[in-house]
């Protein structure tokens, strides 16, 4: 049964975050008249999402609003993939307290590539576009580029509070920088979107640079869909690689099952709405049922932990994923399948978590010992220069999910 107005709405502002109550109440009301609009006139809404290929190595915090796009692709509308090749030669400075490193084309490129299909795993494949904003952003000419900058003043973007922490605190700030906004709004214009999606880092990129650039070129202002930033598994601070509370995509589904058990409690909510497939009136459910005490937290987050696995690794993974966190994390055993390393002669356990790549650095393993979050056979070790000979099998464990088999 086709979802009312009202339904879709509620949907696609599901886990929406505007930092301002009247902004999100008229984004709301723009969308549901853009929607009659559209049922009025038989066509899909133009729907777009740009993502920056500044890594080819994707986590679970950059699949947030390629959730919303498969939204609007099960309600029939017309989604487009921006993969910014030429956004990202700039950088995005929106959720950066200093300049972030240029990429060079090359690295976009290459980076590029892999983006896409990691995508599918969440947009329907054969109704997806992927455009590449390079194609029509390299084409302006440098008249072009004034006649859009003339759209904004130099303390519009000084309001922003990454570049006002700057500009207090004495920093450099580039020109280039400025540039990134008017680009990203120029590809809303090129793509007459009704529809832009992004996370609250983006906010003034889409409501401020993007609406006002469609406003001055003559097009109806695009519709801004801003999503909350989903935390790490520290349940605080954003999902990031370089802080180690990140959800890799192409992790194994018991490495991600264990990621996602880890998340605290308080933090669920954001996960069911930015990452799940689930509708508003599951997520009501469940967490009525979790205030009441119907159902542990730990059982919801089961739940959440199947779901997602389910997602990037297929139904058929779950449950031996749920049985491998049960055997080490409930019954206090070790995983029956791990990685093997050979142990050279004279190695020390420095040498063997770096060397193994069960840890990222040396800097990172002398702290997770000085931790004492290295067990070898369950005995805690505390000296990372210690020599390590096997003459049997020996479990080599770092905290609570990554476990090393080590042989002699």
């Amino acid at each position: 049964m086709p979802l009312s107005i009202d339904d879709q709405v509620a949907l696609l502002m599901q886990g929406t975050e505007y930092g301002d109550d009247e902004l999100q109440k008229a984004m709301s009301e723009a969308l549901r008249e853009r929607l009659l609009d559209a049922k009025k006139e038989d066509r899909p809404l133009r729907v777009y999402c740009g993502f920056d290929p500044r890594t080819s190595d994707l986590h679970l915090g950059h699949t947030v609003p390629m959730r919303k796009m498969r939204q609007f692709q099960e309600l029939g509308h017309d989604v487009t993939f921006v993969v910014g090749r030429f956004t990202s030669l700039v950088g995005d400075p929106s959720d950066k307290d200093k300049l972030r490193p240029q990429l060079t084309a090359e690295e976009a490129a290459a980076n590029a590539a892999t983006y896409a299909e990691q995508a599918y795993n969440i947009l329907e494949k054969e109704a997806t576009r992927i455009a590449f904003n390079d194609t029509w952003l390299s084409k302006l000419t440098f008249a072009d580029v004034i006649r859009l900058a003339s759209n904004f003043t130099i303390q519009q973007f000084l309001t922003r509070e990454n570049f006002r922490k700057r500009w207090d605190a004495g920093d450099a700030i580039f020109l280039h920088e400025f540039f990134y906004a008017i680009m990203q709004g120029y590809d809303a214009y090129h793509l007459r979107a009704d529809v832009q999606i992004g996370g609250s880092d983006q906010l003034f990129n889409i409501v401020t640079a993007a609406r006002k650039l469609m406003e001055s070129l003559g097009e109806k202002p695009n519709i801004a869909i801003i999503l909350g930033i989903l935390p790490g598994t520290d349940g605080v601070i954003k999902m990031s690689k370089s802080l180690g509370n990140h959800i890799p995509l192409n992790t194994s589904p018991e490495d991600m099952y264990g990621k996602v058990m880890s998340v605290p409690d308080d933090a669920m909510g954001q996960f069911f709405r930015l990452v799940t497939r689930w509708s508003p009136d599951d997520i009501a459910e469940l967490e009525e049922e979790l205030e009441s005490g119907l159902q542990h937290p730990r059982d919801v987050k089961m739940k959440l932990a199947r779901e997602i696995v389910a997602i990037y690794h297929g139904d058929d993974t779950v449950q031996a994923a749920e049985a491998a966190f049960k055997q080490v994390f409930q019954q206090h055993g070790v995983p029956d399948e791990m990685e093997t390393y050979n142990v050279k002669a004279g190695e020390s356990l420095l040498d063997i978590l770096t060397a193994s790549g069960l840890v990222g650095s040396r800097s990172e393993a002398r702290r997770l010992i000085k931790q004492r979050g290295v067990r070898l056979d369950d005995i805690v070790q505390d000296d990372p220069n210690a020599e390590i000979s096997i003459t049997e099998d020996a479990v080599l464990r770092v905290g609570k999910r990554r476990f090393l088999r080590l042989k002699g």
